[in-house]
């Protein structure tokens, strides 16, 4: 079986997926604020706390309360430093993530991957749009289209994003997959928005929630064709 002959589109996201996530550029601002702010925890620890206040945003920041992803950035670090009574400010330290979201290294898999794909992409990402299509480009990517949180007002995993995609398309749920690297924001969200889902769990891949392990599961996207069209 060929993958036009399983699906119409395949919806895909980048960071975690097409790209390295930002795990490491997480670490670095995290070692950077308690450095220059004198925190009395190792960054790791401070990282876990920004971690849950940044994810407490998203899951607020939808529809008609939608904040970009630097918004949400800046909030919520500024929200974790004020646990220890600074006030210093939070730009700085998101500019950093900033930058590496714009030039992100991409895995070799997923240009491979990409080549090899012969029904319609859309990249679907949690993702302010300057910093992800500034990303695009820097790589020479090309997709049939792409949809951003911004674009979507809300966040994996909430259906919409996944809708939005859908009708750019211009096919149905039941025709089409998801690929991504998170249980709760990709395989969780893609389910509820009916389309079938490719869970990509990478040995470099960040902690997660959700149980939602996906129709099925693969280690490298070079997996992906032998695995789905099984």
């Amino acid at each position: 079986m060929s993958l036009a002959e399983r699906f119409d589109a395949l919806l895909i996201d980048f960071y975690g997926t097409i790209s390295a996530g930002d795990r490491e550029a997480v670490e670095d601002a995290c070692k950077r604020v308690v450095e220059v702010c004198g925190l009395p925890l190792k960054p790791a620890e401070f990282a876990v706390r920004w971690g849950k206040r940044f994810f407490e945003r998203i899951e607020q920041s939808n529809h008609e309360a939608f904040r970009t992803l630097h918004e949400c950035e800046l909030a919520s670090l500024a929200d974790t430093l004020a646990e220890f009574g600074e006030t210093a400010d939070p730009g700085p330290f998101v500019a950093d993530l900033e930058a590496y979201w714009r030039n992100p290294p991409v895995y070799a898999d997923a240009l491979e991957f990409l080549r090899n794909v012969d029904v319609p992409v859309c990249c679907v990402s949690n993702a302010d749009t300057g910093p992800l299509l500034a990303a695009i480009e820097k790589h020479g990517l090309r997709f049939d289209a792409v949809v951003t949180s911004e674009m979507a007002r809300c966040y994996k995993p909430d259906p919409l994003i996944f809708e939005t995609a859908l009708r750019l398309l211009g096919v149905r749920a039941e025709r089409a997959a998801h690929v991504g690297d998170s249980m709760h924001s990709d395989i969780g969200g893609a389910s509820l928005a009916g389309l079938s889902t490719v869970w990509l769990c990478r040995d470099s891949r960040i902690h997660d929630i959700g149980d939602h392990r996906g129709d099925w599961k693969i280690s490298s996207l070079a997996d992906f064709f032998d695995v789905v069209l099984a």
